[in-house]
């Protein structure tokens, strides 16, 4: 006997609970509302990765799953996609990024996949409202902090906006690095700061300043 469908299944329950006889709660969400929400879903996933714990894993997948279909039936109340145009944009997107998998590319190494895998998203986002016309466009918004940081830094690198060289020459080990980052927390937050929000505003500044430094790099290329 063929096994039915838990995706199909998880499709209607998620449109019954949507409708005028299901669930109050679920019926008062909307994309904004629930946007936190998938936030903490996938934190709550990473901790079940690093636990190594099989079975939370699966749990918080579900979880995490439950946020797509959501927005998804969301989305399709308001006719604008639903969960099979998501699912086919996703293999499409896949089997277009792979060219060395499903088409002629070679590749030498992990290197030319990342390498190709840029220059194809780049190249899908020419000319529509999504085109990235600078290096640092992409990075989300909601991104903590450090993390915002540290992917600010990687894409000044990959563009060579930034080098290493510039930066100041400082010796220190990876524990006295955290340690150091802890007490600068602790420091903060001794003088009604908000390290978080210290950072964040440095970011935005910083970004502005790479900004520019990639705009007079473009200026030269094109004179």
């Amino acid at each position: 006997m063929k096994k039915k469908s838990a995706i199909n299944d998880l499709l209607k329950v998620m449109a019954k609970l949507r409708s005028p006889t299901g669930c109050p709660w679920d019926r008062e969400q909307s994309h904004l509302t629930l946007r936190r929400h998938a936030i903490e879903e996938v934190y709550e996933l990473v901790d079940a990765i690093e636990a190594r714990d099989d079975i939370e894993m699966a749990e918080e997948l579900g979880d995490l799953l439950l946020q797509v279909v959501f927005h998804c039936q969301l989305a399709r109340e308001r006719g604008a996609f639903d969960f099979e145009k998501v699912a086919r944009h996703l293999v499409d997107k896949l089997i277009r990024r792979h060219p060395h998998v499903f088409g002629k590319t070679k590749v030498k190494n992990v290197d030319e996949v990342w390498a190709n895998w840029e220059k194809i998203k780049k190249a899908e986002k020419v000319g529509t409202h999504l085109e990235r016309k600078s290096a640092f466009d992409g990075i989300p918004k909601q991104l903590p902090a450090l993390l915002r940081a540290e992917k600010l830094l990687k894409k000044a690198r990959k563009a060579k906006i930034l080098a290493d060289g510039n930066l100041p020459k400082r010796k220190l080990t990876k524990a006295a690095l955290a340690k150091e980052l802890f007490e600068l927390a602790a420091f903060a937050q001794t003088r009604g700061w908000c390290a978080e929000e210290l950072l964040a505003g440095e970011i935005k500044w910083q970004e502005r300043q790479l900004r520019r430094k990639e705009q007079v790099g473009l200026s030269k290329i094109r004179s």
